[in-house]
């Protein structure tokens, strides 16, 4: 082949690279957006999951309804992550103009994430923080939010959040490991256990609490039964919260 066919050849080769790379880019940005509807009915699993079976790891997981969990679990995670889950849609943009005034750099920003939002990077995107993470995750945030109730939400966030130091996933794999029992069994004192773990199920313990612990979880309980307009939007069973 001479070298001026090569020189025509190599733009081309560039093209079909450009045009695939494109390609993927845009199934990797819009493939979420397809997936939220399908989970009103299906149970997904989670990328922090996947990432453990495609590697070996342990993973124990069992999704339960959120009426086979105690009343206490969802009240207390509510409490502990997102007061205002049932009224925002999907970030908390209050919430997030008060951090971000206080905020000296991304690393300030890790509270302002909604249980939405952490729904959302636990199904469709990747640990750590990075604006470019944050420029995906709030248009799908609002998404997800307006196609599923905030019941079916805070259902597959309870099925899918990382509650154990060994691969133990969901509420009904967090309440096995810390307290021998199903979910449904929970104590109110338990789920604020639970509820304080779950910035950090590595290091933090429901079982054996630290003085911490034990404190963020009375916080969380006491604030879950002082405030009975918390779980107003998972009384709903069906149509928009």
């Amino acid at each position: 082949m001479s070298n001026s066919t090569l020189s025509l050849a190599r733009p081309d080769a560039v093209r079909r690279f450009l045009r695939l790379l494109l390609a993927a880019i845009l199934v990797f940005i819009l493939l979420p957006y397809l997936l939220v509807p399908l989970y009103l009915v299906v149970n997904p699993i989670s990328i922090p999951m996947l990432a453990r079976y495609a590697t070996g790891q342990r993973v124990v997981q069992t999704n339960v309804s959120i009426d086979a969990v105690s009343r206490s679990l969802p009240l207390t995670v509510i409490a502990a992550e997102d007061g205002r889950f049932c009224s925002h849609y999907g970030v908390d943009w209050q919430s997030l103009r008060e951090i971000v005034a206080d905020a000296e750099d991304l690393e300030d920003l890790r509270g302002g994430s909604t249980i939405t939002q952490q729904t959302v990077k636990n199904l469709f995107l990747w640990p750590g923080r990075s604006y470019l993470r944050k420029a995906l995750e709030f248009p799908l945030s609002l998404w997800t939010d307006l196609i599923l109730p905030k019941r079916r939400i805070m259902e597959i966030y309870l099925n899918v959040a990382e509650w154990g130091p060994n691969g133990e996933f969901g509420a009904q794999a967090g309440a096995r490991r810390a307290f021998g029992k199903a979910a449904r069994d929970l104590t109110g004192r338990e789920a604020g256990l639970m509820a304080a773990i779950l910035p950090n199920p590595v290091r933090r313990n429901a079982q054996r609490p630290s003085p911490t612990v034990s404190r963020l979880a009375g916080l969380y309980q006491a604030r879950a039964a002082s405030s009975g307009a918390l779980d107003s939007c998972l009384r709903r069973r069906t149509g928009r919260n």
